[in-house]
């Protein structure tokens, strides 16, 4: 019975050294946005208002972390009415066919004390790509009101929106690189 009860032990802190932790979005510290050029001269500023995004990872520094995130199209939002209709519609994103956007980490890299390269799949207007973006882990601490532990994460990349089939406008009106920024504090659970 002792050599059982040893086993079961070694069994749950080998576990335990291994739990993946998992992190949510605290989304009034957070935002998932992006930066297109407007007929080559002005920078356009644009965001997704819901959002959710998930963390997981059994290293504390981070290195094995994995990211799902997932943005209901119709919420973009540039401060402009009649942009955002037309980015809802069908010249761009196609909002009522394609509701959601998301992004799957499938690797993470890390080239510095903090910073990462992050590889997944981006689904966005029914095509799914894999891209790699750069990741800061920005700060970590605690929440002031339960005291659970908080991490801070800065996400950025580039893509071109030709890749997945967005705006079939020509480079000169709206350019194919969109540049990717996304900024959060997440909570440990």
């Amino acid at each position: 019975m002792k050599k059982f009860n040893l086993l079961v032990a070694i069994l749950l802190v080998t576990t335990a050294s291994f739990a993946q932790t998992k992190w949510v979005v605290n989304k009034p510290h957070a935002k998932v946005g992006f930066t297109v050029t407007h007929l080559a001269v002005s920078d356009v500023d644009g965001n997704f208002k819901k959002f959710d995004a998930t963390l997981t990872s059994s290293k504390p520094d981070f290195s094995d972390a994995v990211f799902e995130v997932s943005m209901e199209v119709a919420s973009v939002n540039t401060d402009n009415d009649m942009r955002d209709n037309d980015l809802r519609s069908d010249h761009y994103f196609d909002a009522s066919k394609y509701p959601t956007m998301t992004f799957v980490s499938k690797g993470i890299t890390k080239t510095g004390d903090k910073t990462f390269k992050l590889t997944g799949d981006l689904t966005m207007h029914g095509v799914t790509k894999p891209v790699t973006l750069d990741m800061v882990v920005t700060g970590t601490g605690k929440n002031m009101q339960n005291q659970k532990p908080i991490v801070g994460v800065r996400v950025t990349g580039t893509i071109n929106r030709n890749d997945f089939g967005v705006g079939h406008v020509p480079s000169a009106m709206v350019s194919e690189d969109v540049q990717l920024r996304a900024v959060g504090e997440f909570d440990q659970q």
